[in-house]
């Protein structure tokens, strides 16, 4: 039998054993030393500059996948042996720096998900040279890039926390309302959101929204009657779209009262999602400023986005990506759609096609002693060339005077 010291001793030794381990992991593992880190946000309100201009950069179909690793598609020959990822980030960089937008709008497919074994990762490669920058920026999802470890859910949470985005999952609650006018319980998609542009400063529209960007989810693929075909808007983000948009105008009315007998117009917006709607195939056949190089990749299904545009008559332009060889800019019942082209090059294209980036530049009425609302809308495209090439310069929207 052993003596009562030995027993002792045991129970010693083995409270001291179970004292070291909880030792070991509140040191080393439960408790992280290192200061809480905050997401870092831009200036805000986003507002016009004191030159009466507010420049957007849109980025569309990164395709981005692990960053050195992973190589680029439809390049020269000359090309591809020193080509990945980083071409991207390296254009993305340029763009900044050339263009000094106010804002970046990443149009879907920032990830290609088939191409990466860590979604978040990929998402911070990708959106890196933006985070860096400080500058403002948002994006919607396309049809890639959740096809990796994360949901579509789960991207847009992820996106929305990261330093300088104002991405948003998806409005409130509180602010949805179906069309009947009673509460709403969700919204259809993730990444449904709209952001207010504010006047210049030192202008009586300094604390007044000038210009709106809407943002929606097109959503990735469906399947309708047995047959496979790419997402579209619904009828939830349709109804949301008309709620918000009337209350801003609601709201215009407050600055055509500050600013008397000046004429201001519905304040305009612009629109930002990934997959082209079905009419886009229309412009085809008409007039456009751009290039027409593939065909219009959309959902079978007509959901009557460019029928909501129409009537609701704020919406003056829509960017979108997805068909990555096609750049143009076609008007459509009023309403111009733009693509923004190709930008990433692990994405498809054509080999000898350059790589792109739309920018928009909406301009102010200059008052007798201020800047107004509106004026002007124009665009135009960079190409990833040795000369950073200015392509396609045009005009979206102006206002006409009233009479």
């Amino acid at each position: 039998m052993e003596s009562l010291a030995v027993r002792w001793r045991h129970s010693f030794l083995y409270l001291a054993l179970i004292y070291a381990v909880l030792y070991f992991l509140h040191t080393n593992l439960v408790l992280d030393r290192r200061p809480i880190r905050l997401k870092k946000w831009p200036d805000l309100p986003l507002r016009f500059r004191h030159d009466g201009t507010f420049k957007i950069l849109q980025v569309a179909d990164m395709h981005y996948g692990t960053g050195l690793l992973t190589r680029c598609r439809d390049v020269l020959p000359s090309q591809f042996d020193h080509c990945s990822d980083l071409n991207t980030t390296r254009f993305l960089k340029t763009m900044i720096q050339l263009e000094k937008p106010d804002f970046i709008a990443f149009t879907g497919d920032n990830i290609f998900g088939p191409s990466t074994a860590d979604a978040a990762e990929s998402l911070l490669r990708a959106f890196g040279p933006v985070m860096e920058s400080g500058l403002p920026w948002a994006a919607v999802l396309g049809n890639h890039d959740q096809e990796s470890t994360m949901t579509r859910e789960e991207l847009m949470y992820f996106i929305s926390l990261m330093d300088y985005s104002l991405s948003q999952i998806n409005p409130p609650s509180k602010g949805l309302y179906n069309v009947n006018g009673g509460m709403m319980t969700a919204i259809d998609g993730f990444g449904n959101y709209n952001l207010s542009v504010y006047g210049a400063p030192g202008s009586h529209l300094a604390n007044s929204s000038i210009l709106n960007l809407f943002f929606l989810d097109s959503g990735d693929r469906e399947t309708v009657q047995g047959i496979r075909t790419y997402g579209w808007i619904k009828e939830s983000q349709l109804h949301w779209l008309r709620s918000v948009s009337q209350g801003l105008q609601g709201q215009n009315q407050e600055v055509k009262y500050i600013t008397e007998t000046l004429p201001v117009a519905l304040s305009p917006a612009l629109a930002f999602f990934h997959i082209p709607v079905p009419e886009v195939r229309h412009l085809y056949y008409q007039k456009i400023i751009g290039q027409f190089r593939e065909g219009v990749a959309c959902s079978s299904v007509n959901s009557g986005v460019l029928k909501t545009l129409v009537s609701i008559k704020d919406v003056k332009a829509v960017f979108i990506g997805h068909d990555h060889n096609n750049d143009f800019c076609g008007n459509l019942e009023g309403i111009w759609f733009c693509y923004g082209g190709g930008f990433g090059y692990h994405g498809y294209g054509r080999a000898g096609f350059s790589r792109r980036a739309r920018v928009i530049l909406a301009e102010l009425r200059k008052g007798d002693k201020a800047w107004m609302g509106v004026e002007r809308i124009k665009t135009w495209k960079r190409l990833d060339d040795e000369n950073l090439s200015k392509i396609d310069e045009q005009v979206l929207w102006e206002l006409q005077p009233s009479r």
